[in-house]
């Protein structure tokens, strides 16, 4: 232990107080040890520390900072360099506004693209997550204070995230829902870690010893500290066992006095919390040295101008028939849709940013040399149809060359807590669009959203620039792709499906009510679709320039591959170069590639560049059940170059020797994984490849509830109380939504509804105790007079508790 002198100064109780926040974003102190609080704020793209009532729980507006484009936009750059320098700004910001630990980044997988937090997430693909994730966290921490990367692990959904079971496989579990973090884990040396609030097979993910000691502590050798997500604490002690030091936010005390009983009572060994207060002290320490050199407020103008530098390289053009973009000089353009006006440049729940400066599109046009005739919002932010409007735009639309159709989602779709409800983009937007087409069929669609939506309507529009959720420069760095001053270099971190129906978990999301099963395996993403055949609207790497690039002459080595790279244009430009491997042997299922390397290139138009991609630890590997442990299959693999998973450009093979491990599958017995064929995998099957029974999916409605029950479930509860707090909360939410309060309503489900009843003493910050708590669920289970009794009988005790 790097800290044992001073751990052996303090009392039992000081060590356990320690375990949890002082407050709400501050870890507690020991003034006559020198032991001080730090300072926690969200931060994935843009520091939110809350500006008024930092010590309570909420989504207050935060201090000024700069709202870089989120996660899902700098993921289509595929440029981890661009993303290190994103991390070193908000390391910068972060030390300016005295936080210590940035909660973020997020590289849960993008399992569904119907998963409320998308936005805040890299890509279906764990490689390019990892990689990505791994240079924000040597961005940040460049500059002493910590990175903490979440949510781990297995958090695609955000339907009862607090509560659901994830069932998965356990190669599943490695190959895709673990490699991220392993990446940021062992390149980034992620300072931090925040355990996830759901189950994984049965078990709450910060008390899960298979992943957070077997994997996490000893196979990562990860030496740093695990964060509950705030509320995420279940039963403290299990959590101290599996190594979950601290949790956030406090409980005013009530927990430590769980682990000095624990350890009075012989359930936890005084070592394990000695070890955990190490390395939480080694946080404290090492991130407070940050504040010891010399720091000044941040240049707003600058971080802005990099903003804009950011999100220009992570804009994808996905289609330009006739190369109707760039604008040519002169063309008249109309400016049509809500977005142009007020710019939708991020996602809703902790992530929210307070921006330094906001850029909006009709705010830009003098300086892009772009000639706009008019704006004309054509439509209702929020998706309440206006004939009015959409004829006002089409008046306006006739008298163009041009029109730029600014459409997406808004801000309460894609937002922490709640899932999207569907693929499609609003109702109201797509009947505007039509009308435009008949009007003017030069159209060029700019779409802002998060994640990946249907569009059916693509035919209708002869331009599509993506813009993603650019930050607060996002809307200026789109005009310099229209106007030809930025040639486009996004490619898309996520594949899109012509409809949600062909997505591999369609069946399987957001699960039943107790569990969601991953029955789909391996096989997300491009994973799925290049295995199964299946058709896409734009494949994963997609992404349109410019200019044009040509692949010659391809050489593979045992650790690398090479390749010429040319310009073939007319302006210079940056391809992404993407390597993916595929297995030839069928002793093994796989999907038929993988993504194993990139490389993002400039080049001047003529030139060519050799680019080499070389091969690393995760090339080749597979996670053998029967082993339990990583092996490569012995067999020739195909190496793959291309400019998208389904645009290959060049190809060779390569025989690997392996390490000659027992095959872990009968293939007669899992045909749909060796088939690639998955939607409609029977739960026999899947059972096989899980290697025991899947468990129940509904919830027992005849049991009482207890603390790991949600509000939702108080719906069946036994008392009239408890199916009372059930209908006041959906009255609540039901009232809210329709009076035009969205972001309270879903802060509503997010809060409260899908919480389990725990969170009623884990997230007031004491004003509600476990005893009290013991009551409340007597008057849920039918027990009213007596719970009331047992409430007002430990609040006395409480108070009488802290008056001493």
């Amino acid at each position: 232990m790097k800290h044992k002198e001073l751990i052996a100064k303090m009392t039992l109780e000081e060590k356990a107080s320690l375990m949890s926040g002082k407050d709400f974003w501050q870890s507690q102190e020991i003034e006559h040890l020198g032991i001080n609080s730090i300072f926690f704020a969200d931060g994935p793209h843009g520091i939110r520390r809350q500006a008024v009532a930092a010590d309570k729980l909420g989504l207050n507006l935060g201090n000024p900072a700069t709202c870089f484009p989120t996660a899902a936009t700098v993921a289509n750059s595929w440029n981890a360099e661009l993303g290190e320098k994103v991390g070193e700004y908000l390391g910068e910001e972060a030390i300016a506004q005295e936080v210590n630990v940035l909660l973020g980044p997020g590289v849960n997988m993008k399992r569904n693209p119907l998963c409320g937090r998308n936005f805040e997430y890299f890509s279906e693909d764990p490689y390019l997550a990892g990689k990505m994730a791994a240079s924000y966290i040597r961005g940040i921490q460049s500059y002493g204070i910590s990175a903490c990367v979440k949510h781990f692990a297995v958090n695609n959904q955000e339907k009862r995230r607090m509560s659901i079971d994830a069932i998965v496989d356990e190669r599943t579990l490695r190959e895709l829902y673990l490699t991220a973090f392993e990446i940021a884990v062992k390149e980034g040396k992620t300072k931090a870690v925040m355990s996830s609030y759901n189950k994984l097979n049965g078990t709450y993910t910060n008390e899960n010893m298979h992943i957070m000691q077997a994997i996490l502590r000893g196979e990562w050798e990860y030496d740093g500290t695990v964060i509950t997500d705030w509320g995420g604490s279940n039963d403290r002690v299990s959590g101290l066992l599996a190594g979950n030091e601290l949790e956030m936010p406090t409980t005013a005390g009530e927990t430590d006095q769980e682990i000095v009983q624990a350890i009075r009572d012989g359930k936890l060994e005084e070592v394990v919390l000695d070890e955990c207060v190490d390395r939480l002290l080694e946080l404290i320490f090492t991130t407070e040295s940050a504040y010891k050199k010399p720091h000044a407020k941040f240049n707003v103008e600058r971080h802005h101008r990099v903003s804009q530098k950011v999100a220009e390289e992570s804009i994808v053009l996905l289609k330009n028939e006739g190369n109707i973009l760039p604008l040519k000089y002169g063309k008249k353009v109309a400016v049509v849709g809500d977005f142009a006006k007020d710019a939708r440049y991020q996602g809703a729940g902790s992530s929210l940013v307070n921006p330094t400066i906001l850029d909006h599109t009709l705010d830009c046009f003098q300086e892009s040399g772009i000639d706009s005739i008019g704006f004309e919002p054509g439509f209702e932010r929020y998706g309440k149809r206006n004939t009015e409007k959409i004829q006002k735009a089409c008046e306006l639309a006739k008298q163009a060359d041009v029109t730029l159709l600014y459409i997406g989602l808004d801000e309460v779709t894609e937002a922490e807590g709640l899932d999207r409800q569907s693929m499609k983009i609003p109702d109201n937007q797509i009947e505007l669009l039509h009308a435009l087409h008949e009007v003017n069929p030069n159209m060029i669609a700019i779409l802002s959203c998060g994640s990946a939506v249907e569009m059916p309507w693509i035919h209708k529009v002869r331009g599509l620039v993506h813009g993603y959720l650019g930050g607060q420069a996002g809307a200026r760095a789109i005009l310099r792709v229209l106007s030809g001053d930025v040639n486009p270099s996004g490619k898309l971190a996520e594949s899109y499906p012509f409809r949600y129906e062909d997505t591999p978990s369609y069946h399987h999301f957001p699960g039943e009510e107790a569990s969601v099963e991953y029955r789909e395996g391996l096989f997300i993403g491009y994973r799925y679709y290049d295995t199964a055949k299946v058709d896409v609207l734009f494949p994963f790497g997609f992404g349109l320039s410019y200019t044009t690039f040509a692949y010659a002459i391809i050489d593979v080595t045992e650790n690398l591959v090479s390749f010429d790279l040319t310009n073939t244009g007319q302006v210079a430009g940056m391809e992404v170069a993407q390597l993916y491997v595929g297995c030839q042997s069928s002793h093994i299922f796989r999907p038929k590639k993988e993504l194993k390397g990139f490389k993002k290139v400039f080049i001047n138009a003529g030139e060519t560049k050799r680019v080499t991609i070389p091969f690393d630890d995760k090339t080749f590997r597979y996670f053998n059940v029967k082993t339990n442990q990583w092996e490569v299959e012995e067999a020739d693999y195909i190496i793959m170059v291309g400019a998208s998973s389904a645009d290959i450009r060049l190809q060779d093979s390569l025989y690997v020797k392996g390490t000659i491990a027992p095959l872990p599958y009968d293939k007669e017995k899992l045909p749909s994984y060796f088939s690639g064929m998955i939607k409609k995998v029977h739960v026999d099957e899947f059972e096989q490849l899980l290697g025991r029974n899947v468990p129940q999916s509904i919830w027992n409605r005849g049991k009482p509830l207890g603390y790991t029950d949600t509000i939702e479930q108080c719906q069946y509860a036994k008392g009239l109380f408890g199916r009372l707090l059930f209908r006041f909360v959906t009255f609540s939410y039901w009232t809210l939504k329709k009076i035009g309060k969205r972001s309270t309503a879903n802060l509503i489900m997010m809060s409260i509804y899908y919480q389990p009843l725990r969170g009623m003493a884990r997230m007031t910050g004491g004003i509600i105790n476990m005893p009290m708590l013991d009551g409340i669920i007597m008057m849920i289970n039918g027990r009213f007079f007596k719970g009331v009794g047992h409430v007002l009988s430990e609040r006395r005790k409480m108070k009488k508790a802290t008056t001493k």
